[in-house]
């Protein structure tokens, strides 16, 4: 098996450097002729500036403006970082092992760097604040979803944990807060076809086979309002979401489902009630029983008022991170 090439650049920001293979053959006679024209979203003279202060490197060391290029070579550089949001929630460790942690996730925050969401994501966060660069996560929540999820911290027993949610081996129970009405019976099983097309943000359900199973639980109700348990079997995109929005019981806060709203990313005003209490398996490694719980709580039933009103925006801002 061959063995995998190690980054001549250290970690920044949490972050691993981006690696690129040159091609095989190309009409290129230096490296920043193939990469003017390889990555058309960073000016040439940003490229040409990376390349003066040594910020791009390759197996042997750091590469110049002249550098010739060379086929099927590699080279490391990394990234400039977007403007991002500054999300003022903590995130939190339920459980720390040798192997494995349960971190216990805020509203608005990504599971991992993606777009507009790089610094401002729980794995960023983590790996910097616990000094475990190699953490990685064994699935993901939704940027508006709160609550648990497992990262692995060493990286040869990730395959395993994957494959435990790859497989359905998780027991994984949700809270959410909808509205209440009587007229639709709990608890109930909802199966549904899901798809998500490439590009398009939102889900949705169509004709054919089934290919999502969620279980609904009234778990309480007043004023109105309903307290729900929500057992998905299968793990489709929005699938909770969705099939609450389908029983005309949308999630409080979902600004996709029944309707897309436009929301600015800096609004923490009420967030999605949407929280991963409960997450269950057998570790694939030790065979033990596991079995952890969100210390989180949905603000729409236990504190409406913060709830509308969101975190004190005082320091809370637009920022750049340059590279």
């Amino acid at each position: 098996m061959r063995r995998k090439l190690r980054p001549p650049l250290p970690p920044r920001h949490g972050l691993d450097p981006a690696r690129l293979k040159m091609p095989a053959e190309g009409p290129w006679t230096t490296l920043r002729e193939h990469l003017v024209e390889r990555l058309p979203r960073v000016e040439p003279e940003r490229i040409a500036e990376m390349l003066r202060e040594e910020r791009i490197v390759g197996p042997d060391g750091p590469l110049g403006l002249d550098s010739p290029f060379v086929p099927d070579s590699f080279i490391w550089f990394h990234r400039d970082l977007p403007e991002e949001v500054e999300v003022p929630f903590e995130v939190s460790v339920v459980h720390r092992d040798e192997h494995f942690l349960i971190a216990d996730k805020p509203h608005f925050l990504a599971t991992i760097p993606r777009g507009r969401h790089i610094l401002q994501t729980a794995l960023v966060r983590l790996r910097r604040e616990l000094d475990l660069p190699a953490l990685s996560p064994a699935h993901r929540l939704d940027r508006v979803t709160a609550g648990l999820i497992l990262f692995v911290s060493t990286p040869d027993l990730r395959g395993k944990y994957q494959t435990m949610f790859r497989d359905r081996l998780v027991h994984k129970e949700y809270e959410a807060i909808a509205r209440y009405d009587p007229d639709v019976a709990m608890p109930r099983e909802i199966s549904s076809r899901i798809v998500k097309e490439r590009g398009v943000i939102a889900a949705q359900e169509v004709d054919g086979a089934p290919n999502a199973e969620t279980r609904v639980e009234l778990i309480e109700h007043r004023g109105g309002l309903g307290r729900y348990r929500l057992v998905p079997a299968t793990g489709r995109t929005h699938q909770l979401r969705l099939h609450m929005s389908g029983l005309g019981l949308p999630i409080l806060g979902d600004d996709f489902y029944p309707e897309l709203t436009e929301t600015p990313l800096d609004d923490f005003t009420e967030p999605l009630q949407l929280l991963a209490k409960v997450l269950e398996f057998t570790d694939p490694v030790t065979g033990e029983n596991r079995r952890f719980e969100s210390r989180r709580t949905l603000e729409a039933w236990t504190d409406p008022g913060a709830w509308h009103r969101g975190p004190e925006r005082v320091g809370v801002a637009n920022r750049v991170v340059e590279g």
